[in-house]
């Protein structure tokens, strides 16, 4: 793992990348900046257990992506510390609806989990999938629906990549640990059963490394969040979606904010999104960020999702 400092130091970077091209995007990063608040939802607030302790009284506690991530989950604004994108916007609602301040606590893929169950944090939002083994230790209340995206260079003689012969000897950048190499094993795993090249995984430790591996042809592939590549496809126009594929394949699958199991909290986590969904403001929220073709009718609490 990439010590915090550089890994601080890359995100900086790719933020004033980011708003240097925003123009182009259509997505205005500066204006994004500017928070989106939502009422309290008396329902939300009613809902909150009884003497349940918040990690910091008076506030929310919400791990969010942005040491090496990309947008629009997670990044830094132009001074560099404040966090911004689509995560922490959503754990704004979240707050907001229930009556609380919002404290993000930037943190990395590996530590989310410890963290949530450990007390460190009230609750995640890292575009977390619902899966079956996640529900043994985590609550889940879902905000957005998952897709997953197959992008290349975009002079990359690559046309499509939609099922599982279409891996079939190629080296694909995915993240360890994620649904995404779930699905990639899988079908790796058909393959090799039928005859065919077994593919390559190529594990990263952040986007500027997905980038440089991809572009100078150490993969053929990049394989994760559709959003988050879309975006950065639309900002530089160096790569191309040649496939999507549901998150929870084969069925499909949902982000949600995620929650100590068996806590109590992820009731009022679910009436305060559905506040939010209500009132429009979870709609302005992803609309700033892209994110609109994955919006959800309503929130669910511990859905079907991946390996169900």
């Amino acid at each position: 793992m990439m010590h915090s400092a550089k890994l601080t130091a890359i995100a900086a970077l790719l933020s004033i990348s980011s708003l240097a091209n925003a123009a182009s995007s259509g997505i205005d990063l500066v204006a994004n900046e500017t928070p989106i608040n939502t009422p309290a939802s008396p329902e939300a607030v009613a809902k909150i257990p009884a003497n349940f302790k918040f990690v910091n009284p008076g506030y929310l506690t919400v791990a969010v992506a942005v040491l090496g991530s990309a947008p629009p989950f997670g990044l830094f604004a132009r001074d560099n510390k404040t966090v911004i994108g689509s995560e922490s916007d959503i754990a704004r609602l979240v707050a907001d609806g229930l009556g609380l301040k919002l404290k993000l606590v930037p943190a990395s893929w590996e530590d989310w989990p410890l963290g949530v169950t450990s007390g460190k944090y009230d609750a995640a939002t890292y575009n977390i999938t619902v899966t079956k083994d996640r529900k043994t230790k985590f609550d889940f209340a879902t905000y957005r629906q998952d897709t997953l995206g197959f992008y290349v260079k975009s002079t990359s003689s690559i046309t499509s990549i939609k099922s599982a012969p279409d891996i079939a000897g190629k080296r694909i950048i995915v993240g360890s640990g994620t649904n995404q190499e779930a699905v990639l094993l899988a079908w790796d795993k058909e393959n090799q059963a039928n005859g065919l090249k077994a593919f390559t995984p190529i594990y990263v430790t952040d986007d500027a490394a997905s980038t440089l591996a991809l572009q100078s042809g150490r993969a053929d592939a990049t394989f994760g969040p559709n959003v988050s590549a879309a975006y950065k496809a639309k900002l530089t126009g160096t790569t191309k979606l040649v496939g999507i594929v549901p998150g929870g394949w084969p069925k499909t699958a949902n982000i949600a904010v995620t929650l100590k199991k068996g806590n109590g909290l992820v009731d009022a986590v679910q009436a305060s999104l559905n506040s939010a969904i209500a009132n429009g403001s979870y709609l302005k929220v992803l609309d700033r960020w892209g994110e609109s073709v994955e919006k959800i009718d309503h929130s669910e609490i511990n859905p079907p999702g991946l390996g169900d």
